[in-house]
């Protein structure tokens, strides 16, 4: 496209700016190491140490540098707080059979961030020489690594522009840094399937607009319509978009679903990356295990193999759902995503009323339980896949 070629030359005119260079790391380890906990809620235990690089358009990218987690400093008037230049990655590493730590399918994540950074005109980087330097991160504070199942070590790169003036315009200035927190299963309580309540009066995303990227400004539009959905007892929002009812996402997650065939088969449908969806890693995981099933490359768990499962990457609405639902052929819906990795849809509130799944007292069904069985197998090393899963050796 025009415009991103333009963005990258805003910040490649000037061959003596540095790179990203992994070879100035600087190590500053924390004298006091905090106490590892095992009750650890999503986002709320921080690590020892967090990775910290500043560009500025003078000079590029500073030193890496890995220190104790603290407060940063910023001036009020930076861009971050102003104009929400500010984008993020979530990914997790695990345990591996052998006690190492180990990443799900990180030249993704990096990519992603990419996009995103290109998006908000924010400065380019070298992915491969972040990835190392995340890996080095992973490996100082690997001691945080929960080794109960079903946890991990949540990883969250972030960029966010520092312009330090209030003019309308792209931030020529950046903070990359890297935090890290211990975690567990996102959805504690819904276990049995969650409660989604579909709002299409006010959207998340939109055609031509942000929703494609992981950036901090897409977030915060949907907490008041997540507050107000949470007080008539729902857990999370099911995003519709147009008159059709068009579904996009589940609350922050990747939404699909189970439909039996006339033929004995199943179709498992996801909204299509149209621009108002979010190119998930754990979405594009599931569709390629899909197909690897229904192709006998591999076979899900407790699925039978000649089982055939057709993925379909189209427009799903909320018409066709309730169709199939009276019609008793919608077997599952499940949401998807780096934190939840597969959470059970148990009920979704349309037009006043409740369309109840199957998931809303079983939880998981065949299909989710073996996306999540076998993706959790692959992010800890008990099953190798291809390369989606990377050891933190650098």
């Amino acid at each position: 496209m025009a415009i991103e070629k333009n963005v990258l030359s805003l910040f490649n005119g000037d061959s003596h700016v540095a790179e990203l260079d992994t070879s100035k790391l600087i190590i500053t380890l924390a004298k006091n190491l905090k106490p590892v906990t095992e009750d650890v809620q999503f986002g709320e235990t921080k690590t020892d140490h967090m990775l910290v690089i500043n560009y500025e358009p003078e000079t590029g990218w500073s030193a890496p540098e890995i220190k104790p987690y603290g407060p940063i400093s910023l001036d009020p008037a930076s861009s971050c707080f102003q104009y929400c230049p500010n984008v993020f990655e979530g990914m997790k590493a695990y345990l591996g059979p052998n006690g190492e730590a180990r990443l799900f399918r990180p030249k993704k994540n990096m990519e992603r961030l990419a996009r995103s950074a290109e998006r908000v005109a924010l400065p380019p980087f070298d992915t491969e020489a972040l990835l190392i330097l995340i890996k080095r991160l992973v490996t100082i504070d690997a001691r945080w690594i929960p080794a109960r199942p079903g946890h991990s070590l949540y990883i969250r790169p972030t960029i966010i522009g520092t312009r330090s003036a209030l003019g309308v315009a792209a931030s020529d200035s950046a903070m990359m840094y890297v935090i890290m927190t211990p975690t567990g299963p996102y959805f504690k309580t819904d276990a049995k399937g969650i409660s989604l309540l579909a709002v299409g009066s006010t959207v998340r995303s939109w055609p031509g607009g942000t929703g494609g990227h992981k950036l901090g400004l897409n977030y915060a539009p949907g907490f008041l319509p997540q507050r107000i959905a949470a007080k008539q007892g729902y857990s999370q929002i099911l995003w519709l978009l147009g008159d059709d009812h068009k579904i996009t996402e589940a609350g922050a997650m990747n939404f699909f679903v189970v439909v039996q065939r006339d033929d004995g088969d199943l179709d498992i449908i996801t909204p299509p990356l149209d621009g108002t969806i979010l190119p998930g890693l754990t979405r594009l995981s599931c569709l390629a295990l899909l197909d690897a099933h229904t192709a006998h490359r591999t076979v899900l768990p407790n699925l039978p193999p000649t089982l055939r499962l057709h993925t379909h990457e189209r427009p799903l609405t909320m018409p066709e759902l309730a169709a199939w639902s009276a019609e008793g052929k919608l077997l599952e819906a499940f949401g998807v995503g780096t934190a939840v990795a597969v959470a059970p849809v148990g009920r979704i509130g349309w037009e006043g009323k409740d369309l109840v799944l199957p998931s809303e007292n079983r939880g998981l069904g065949d299909v989710g339980r073996a996306l999540l069985d076998r993706i959790l197998d692959i992010q800890t090393g008990k099953v190798a896949w291809e390369d989606w899963s990377e050891t933190c050796d650098v």
